[in-house]
């Protein structure tokens, strides 16, 4: 949305206004009012029109459009009703000069995740991928990837859902405790969010970072798959529009504030205090996770020392 449309949504929304005003206000021919208006009706926005001028009267459910109105973090957002992935096409802007944009779909029909890993997106989740260049070198960039999880956390919680982070890159909603089979899904709760970050660089800087979010938002149950849960099946139907816009501007605060990332995520953590085993490229690693450390590792205490993993599938295990 550009700027002056932006504008005049924010004074249609302070009460019945004139064009005539609104062009004076803005420095542009009422044509150019009547188009914003027009084209805001065209995105969803519901305007009224009287004798005292335009108003608006309602803000749809989902959209860019919508996301963009009343956002307070620096970027746009290219929305799709469906789309194979957001990832990918975040990829195609990063080709570009762009950056701070969000790709956003109410459903994703071939999505992925860790290690190319399907991941089913519905209509009514929350599928999103942002594209930013951060002045970082790419050793820290899975700092974003903690940052959006935080962020999806943070999102969730407002949203009356008691979420947890489980390392390295899921967001996952407690169990009440284990259902004595052996379920590791049990163990660790329910998936509820993944986090997939991807990025192009050189030795001392990233180019470019798509971090890559899928939150199970307003999806029934009977659509997912049996180890995960959604925003919905936990406290009811959540606003979506506000629930981006509280992701988008705490992960924005995070990157913003780099020294903050891990704090917060250590409040969060399902994994830590837990004995987890992981399974790495260099082979199963298997102890106690005592804290996670720059730029994102997990530290196991083992029987012969702690270990600082760096990547890997993190199973949470009963206590001995």
């Amino acid at each position: 949305m550009n700027e002056t449309r932006r504008a005049v949504l924010d004074a249609l929304a302070e009460g019945p206004v004139a064009g005539p005003d609104l062009a004076d206000r803005f420095d542009v021919s009422r044509n150019a009012v009547w188009k914003h208006v027009e084209a805001l009706r065209d995105a969803g926005f519901e305007i009224h029109s009287s004798d005292a001028g335009y108003e608006l009267a309602a803000v749809p459910e989902f959209g860019g459009s919508t996301v963009e109105y009343g956002l307070e973090a620096p970027f746009d957002v290219e929305y799709h009703d469906a789309i194979a992935s957001t990832n990918d096409r975040a990829r195609e802007l990063a080709a570009t000069s762009e950056s701070d944009v969000v790709v956003l779909a109410d459903e994703q029909t071939g999505g992925r995740g860790r290690l190319d890993r399907e991941w089913v997106g519905p209509s009514g989740g929350v599928w999103l991928s942002l594209l930013v260049r951060p002045d970082v070198p790419p050793s820290h960039a899975p700092l974003l990837t903690l940052a959006a999880a935080v962020a999806v956390t943070r999102a969730a919680r407002e949203a009356g859902v008691p979420a947890e982070i489980k390392w390295p890159n899921d967001v996952v909603v407690p169990a009440d405790g284990g259902d004595g089979d052996g379920d590791s899904s049990a163990r660790v709760g329910r998936k509820l969010a993944g986090i997939l970050t991807e990025m192009e660089g050189e030795a001392d800087r990233v180019s470019w970072a798509v971090v890559g979010v899928g939150v199970n938002a307003n999806v029934p149950g009977e659509r997912l798959p049996a180890e995960a849960t959604s925003v919905q099946e936990e406290s009811g139907p959540v606003e979506r529009r506000v629930f981006v816009q509280r992701l988008l501007e705490t992960f924005d605060e995070l990157r913003a504030d780099p020294d903050a990332v891990l704090p917060a995520w250590r409040e969060y953590a399902a994994t830590l205090g837990q004995r987890v085993r992981v399974e790495t490229p260099a082979g199963t690693v298997e102890g106690n996770a005592v804290d996670v450390t720059v730029p994102g590792a997990l530290v196991v205490e083992t029987d012969e020392g702690r270990v600082h993993v760096h990547a890997g599938d993190c199973e949470h295990l009963r206590p001995a």
